[in-house]
């Protein structure tokens, strides 16, 4: 492998099954997963198509990942195997949460490439925030999808502005504003942004209310 070339672009040039992704999404994977490498983590993707991106998901995270994929529909069962497991649901449906988090557990990593409406990518969010362990993340894919039209963005309630009000909720974390915090502040230490790629960092015990600290006596 090159210098210049991305370990998972390789994975997903070379899977045996279909998978697509934007080309600018690899460095940026890249960037977010590496420190997860060849560790015990549960990482799920929503929105699987033909199963390509869970094998490039195994090879990469190593032996010791356990890998699941969500989808709506019933025959991407079929594509479960030793390596990874498939769940069958909406992602919009807060019972199919319900019944996963209490059959799976607490999660490290979600990746969201399931349907790109601001409805699924919220209600999504909402359910997966309080699942995710401390370090992980939600990773959600295809944000542009917040100004196409065909989304019917942009809107007011597009998961952009939807993530712009999480930011101003880890904001009221800090003493000065005075506000009431609530699961945002209490969980999402930051969020980070990137070209169509939104990206929550979880970890609560990062999210503790901060003091003004003084080096000298005045």
């Amino acid at each position: 492998m090159t210098k210049n070339t991305s370990e998972l672009l390789e994975f997903f040039n070379s899977s045996t099954k279909k998978s697509i992704k934007w080309k600018k999404y690899f460095p940026i994977y890249e960037k977010l997963f590496k420190s997860y490498k060849n560790k015990n983590i549960t990482f799920v993707e929503i929105g699987i198509l033909d199963g390509g991106s869970l094998e490039i998901w195994k090879k990469y995270f190593g032996k010791d990942s356990r890998i699941i994929g969500i989808d709506n529909n019933p025959e991407c069962k079929k594509f479960q195997n030793e390596n990874y497991e498939i769940f069958i649901g909406s992602q919009s449906d807060i019972y199919f949460w319900e019944k996963f988090f209490n059959e799976v557990g607490k999660v490290d990593i979600v990746l969201d490439d399931g349907g790109h409406s601001y409805s699924q990518q919220i209600i999504t969010t909402e359910n997966l925030v309080p699942y995710i362990n401390d370090g992980g993340l939600i990773v959600v894919e295809d944000t542009h999808a917040s100004y196409l039209k065909e989304f019917k963005n942009p809107s007011y309630f597009s998961f952009i502005n939807f993530c712009n009000k999480i930011v101003e909720n880890i904001h009221r974390r800090c003493a000065s504003i005075n506000k009431k915090i609530n699961l945002y502040s209490k969980k999402v230490h930051s969020v980070s942004f990137y070209e169509s790629i939104v990206v929550l960092n979880i970890d609560s015990e990062k999210c503790f209310e901060s003091s003004m600290l003084a080096n000298k006596d005045t």
